[in-house]
């Protein structure tokens, strides 16, 4: 193994608590009563969906940010949010570059990276990805975004852009996530899997496992991967 792809959202930064934090600042400051929490929620849930119209060619290609953006229009009036100037609403859009990594998250990585090439493997366009490295101190060498090969994960080439660009064979290559439908598609191509438990990524998720032996690694965090690893 020479490189490691992470998944980042809810792999690595806890985006749920991140969203809560900003859309309750948003609140104090407008006077809004929301539920932060449905939200946060809501809008996560228009993540696959906001990409399967990009698949299916309702869409041209967009940035992960443009497509939050056009999410969290769908979702103010839903909430009852009005009167918000659009440079507000920008700014609460940027939240997702603002998000908190997992307690875990920068020991494991910096251990990692003293023995592996360690890179984002994310749906987050390279502005969105760089900010929060930059915000939650993720020491990557690489940001591997999708909007480098115009592929949203799980789609191939999002998996396969991490050996062709360091011209490495697949199973030279590990993909680590907390999310078993992002670890699917990298098995089929002949990558290393690494399972990571995040059981408050989200209240729905609870504390279902993958079964032993389905990757090659399941974690609780990524200091015990970097232990596992022998880093």
């Amino acid at each position: 193994m020479q490189l490691l792809m992470f998944d980042v959202f809810g792999t690595v930064v806890d985006w749920r608590s991140g969203i809560i934090t900003a859309g309750t600042e948003l609140g104090a400051r407008h006077g809004l009563e929301v539920d932060w929490a449905a939200f946060a929620d809501a809008w996560r849930g228009e993540y696959q969906p906001s990409m399967d119209r990009v698949r299916r060619g309702e869409v041209e290609w967009m940035r992960l940010d443009e497509l939050h953006r056009e999410s969290l229009r769908r979702l103010l009036p839903r909430f009852g949010i009005r009167g918000l100037a659009e440079a507000e609403l920008d700014a609460f859009n940027r939240a997702w570059h603002r998000l908190p990594a997992w307690p875990d998250a920068v020991e494991g990585l910096s251990r990692l990276r003293g023995r592996f090439t360690l890179a984002a493997m994310s749906n987050g366009n390279l502005s969105l990805l760089t900010n929060l490295a930059k915000y939650a101190a993720l020491p990557w060498d690489c940001i591997l975004s999708a909007e480098l090969v115009r592929h949203y994960k799980p789609d191939p080439e999002a998996y396969l852009s991490g050996p062709r660009f360091f011209d490495l064979d697949p199973e030279q290559v590990m993909m680590v996530a907390t999310h078993l439908d992002d670890l699917i598609v990298p098995r089929r191509l002949g990558l290393p899997t690494a399972y990571v438990h995040r059981p408050y990524e989200h209240p729905a998720k609870g504390d279902r496992r993958p079964a032993a032996g389905t990757h090659e690694f399941i974690v609780d965090d990524l200091v015990e991967l970097a232990q596992a690893l022998g880093a």
